[in-house]
């Protein structure tokens, strides 16, 4: 029977773009098994499509509302990066002294999201992104009033470890919308949180030279709080998926790690190239500060903003590993990446190498990022809280690898050393890129937890 509606006695045959809008409503069927259809009908049908539309319009503004959350809370590992000198002059320490505090951030933050990111699983996602948001505002406050330097490093450690939500943010999202759209809902998020590191360097570098670095944990601090309420107020309740002993719990992350070659490369190449970015951004205070540069934490903090350009690649990068290959847009994230090191040795001081690099970089990290992500998002969706929770781990695990790593490189060997070690972090991804070709594109296999 063809589809078609009599309105005033005259048929009208639906167009192609009307049966597109129908299939997000009921089945079209269920409004067409009659050839005519009286006006109560006619308005349901209307009702039923306006109420579709708004449904769109709602879950756009809420993982908005939930990229910008997740942006300001990852922003809270960073700002310490740009601060570095002037902390270093403070305490009257070294530069490798003070590199344990972008270390030991990361450090915490993976054990934070390796201890308490896989509760997601387990507890209501919203009371858990709340009150990990209120933890994170102590442990800023705490900073801000650091005596010492090893007062700052533990409140660091402290920091990372409960600046965990927009972890328990990111799977949240993917559960919200339909499963062909989780590459672009992962590109918004990932958006969000990566346009949050760099802005948070910005910021923080005005901050400091203005107001002095104890100021930028206390601004931190409020936002924190003010943001716990907003979460409180917009995010919907969710229903765990999980019903389980929080040890087993973690030895299933044991299991997963096994039996998920998706996973495996991912967190492996995730960690290589976080490493060489956190390299980078925790040395590049030290090269601005030497000459022929001589600028200060408020001029570092300005290459936060030419990073952007690379991170509002995210959303495409998404978009095109829903309909291609994730495969595919992580090959380019992690030439991209790479790329970026042989213009930061052969160019990096002149200030134009920087800025082409600096693009780069941020470019080739998120794109490799998405496509980990979208990855392994195509696994079963009640695991998703500990796929990611494996994979930021070991993420942030190359990220603290990759600041001390730098550290040791500018100590020893000055701005060749960092890059010379970044390329070789990027080495073995491309090695384990080619090395698990086929692994990863073996069938899931289901979690048995």
């Amino acid at each position: 029977m063809k589809l078609g509606v009599y309105l005033e006695f005259s048929y009208v045959r639906p167009t192609d773009e009307l049966i597109q809008e129908l299939s997000g409503c009921k089945a079209i069927s269920d409004y067409f098994k009659l050839t005519l259809i009286n006006s109560e009908q006619i308005q349901k049908f209307g009702a039923d499509l306006m109420e579709a539309k708004r449904s769109d319009s709602q879950q756009f503004f809420l993982l908005a509302i939930m990229a910008i959350a997740g942006g300001i809370t990852v922003a809270n590992l960073y700002y310490n990066q740009p601060l570095l000198t002037l902390i270093a002059k403070d305490f009257n320490t070294s530069a490798s002294a003070v590199s344990l505090i972008p270390t030991l951030t990361q450090v915490g933050y993976a054990l934070g999201i390796l201890l308490l990111v896989p509760m997601g699983d387990l507890l209501e996602r919203r009371r858990l992104i709340v009150i990990m948001m209120g933890l994170t505002a102590v442990a800023l406050a705490l900073a801000a009033v650091s005596p010492s330097l090893t007062w700052l490093v533990v409140a660091s450690l402290a920091i990372g470890v409960t600046t965990i939500a927009a972890q328990v943010i990111v799977p949240f999202a993917t559960q919200l919308v339909k499963p062909h759209k989780r590459g672009k809902a992962v590109g918004t998020m990932m958006s969000g949180l990566l346009i949050g590191i760099l802005l948070a360097r910005t910021v923080s570098g005005f901050v400091g030279a203005s107001l002095g670095w104890r100021a930028m944990y206390w601004i931190a601090s409020g936002l924190m709080l003010m943001l716990a309420v907003v979460m409180a107020k917009v995010l919907p309740l969710s229903q765990p998926s999980l019903q389980t002993s929080y040890i087993r719990l973690m030895r299933s992350l044991i299991h997963l790690m096994q039996t998920q070659p998706r996973l495996q490369q991912a967190s492996l190449i995730g960690a290589m190239t976080f490493g060489a970015f956190s390299a980078f951004w925790s040395t590049l205070a030290f090269l601005l500060e030497q000459p022929p540069y001589h600028y200060g934490s408020d001029v570092v903090g300005l290459f936060g903003l030419v990073g952007v350009v690379g991170a509002a690649a995210a959303p495409v990068a998404g978009r095109f590993a829903d309909r291609r290959s994730p495969r595919l847009t992580l090959g380019f994230g992690i030439v991209t990446t790479a790329f970026s090191f042989i213009l930061f040795w052969t160019l990096g001081y002149q200030i134009w190498g920087l800025v082409v690099g600096v693009i780069l970089l941020d470019l080739g990290v998120q794109v490799t990022q998405i496509s980990n992500q979208t990855s392994i998002y195509k696994l079963p969706k009640e695991i998703h809280s500990r796929l990611n929770a494996v994979y930021v781990t070991f993420y942030f695990v190359g990220g603290a690898l990759g600041s001390f790593l730098g550290a040791y490189g500018w100590s020893h060997w000055g701005w060749a050393g960092v890059c010379g070690l970044s390329l070789g972090l990027m080495a073995i991804a491309t090695i384990y890129f080619f090395k698990n070709r086929g692994d990863s594109q073996r069938p899931i296999e289901q979690d048995s937890d």
